[in-house]
């Protein structure tokens, strides 16, 4: 076993352990288990570049991350942090000839339910109320336009007299009545929101997420997508498949407000339903997202990591990502070259 972490990275861990332990509130649904990454990747035997990247959870008042095990066959491995999002990566690189190039990492965590309660609209109308280190989160990117078709969609569905907490319900009630998840999208989706807007396509959760961080950001809201994994239940699961994309808005007097709108329509497509009839969905997943997952990152599209990509920037960072001689080897669940499992095995 080989564990490269710097004293910097301990510092961090120390204390996102003790705000867990300070602050963990207190609810009824939880779930907990251990976590298994093993991933290989394919290159020629005499290659001498090969590199890795693994989204790395940390703890926060909502999950619980401990008993981290990595080993490999690696050169070298390290924890390195993506200084535009704060995001951790697990990083390793062979530089000497292999027959294959592997590495597993394994984690236990223990998630509760993330409900933010009394989302009543608190009269703010502005930004002034948004904090400066928030406000990056309402600008465009290349990946998240806020002009353009997005514009012209959020003017349709938000007024100036709106306060924060109503321009995001509105904009959630517009996504979840607009947008469709569509099975045969690979991975998780693109999240190419001009397109996805401008030829009323379906997607699945990356998209349908996209599209509301980007109108919610046309609309003065700051928002930012989540990254994550969907967890199993008892026993031992195969959630390799089990890749999740949300959301979440900022509201000022409260932080951070999870939104799904893409597992609303996930819910009306595998229950069969009509939109009218989800309605618990639909108000369960504004303010509210279930204990059956973790979180891998926040924010970030167009993502550069460290150390730095030689073939980037990566559209966002939330499945493993690889490099041989500097070309990214195909991510978005392609399972090419780069090969990975990942199971759950619940606690009893």
């Amino acid at each position: 076993m080989k564990e490269m972490i710097t004293g910097v990275f301990y510092s961090i861990l120390a204390v996102c352990f003790v705000l867990v332990i300070t602050t963990l509130p207190v609810h009824s649904k939880a779930l907990g288990g251990e976590v298994s990454f093993k991933v290989t990747i394919d290159a020629p035997e005499g290659n001498t570049d090969t590199r890795l990247w693994l989204p790395y959870p940390v703890s926060d008042k909502y999950q619980d991350i401990s008993d981290i095990h990595i080993e490999g066959n690696e050169s070298f491995n390290g924890i390195y942090m993506d200084p535009s999002t704060g995001n951790l990566a697990l990083y390793a690189e062979w530089t000497k000839p292999q027959k294959d190039r592997r590495l597993d990492f394994s984690f236990t965590v223990s998630v509760i339910e993330e409900r933010v309660g009394n989302l009543l609209p608190t009269g703010v109308h502005d930004a002034s109320a948004i904090p400066l280190e928030v406000s990056g989160y309402l600008k465009g990117t290349a990946f998240l336009p806020v002009e353009g078709i997005v514009k012209e969609v959020s003017d349709g569905i938000v007024s100036s007299e709106d306060t924060i907490t109503e321009r995001a319900r509105a904009v959630y009630d517009w996504v979840v009545e607009n947008t469709y998840r569509d099975p045969e999208v690979q991975g998780c989706g693109t999240g190419d929101v001009e397109v996805l807007l401008a030829k009323k396509a379906g997607g699945k959760c990356a998209d349908i997420s996209s599209v509301f961080v980007a109108i919610a950001r046309a609309s003065g809201v700051p928002a930012r997508e989540v990254f994550g994994l969907r967890l199993g239940g008892s026993g031992v699961s195969d959630i390799t498949k089990g890749h999740h994309c949300w959301a979440e808005f900022y509201r000022p007097g409260t932080g951070w407000v999870p939104v799904d709108p893409a597992d609303v329509r996930k819910a009306v497509l595998l229950n069969n339903l009509k939109l009218e009839d989800a309605g618990s969905y639909r108000e369960y997943y504004f303010g509210t997202v279930d204990e059956n997952r973790v979180v891998l990152g926040r924010g970030g599209r167009g993502v550069r990591l460290e150390p730095p990509l030689r073939d980037g920037p990566l559209n966002y960072f939330m499945y493993p990502y690889a490099e041989v001689d500097g070309k990214a080897l195909p991510w978005l669940a392609a399972q090419k070259g780069l090969k990975y499992s990942v199971s759950f095995k619940g606690l009893d």
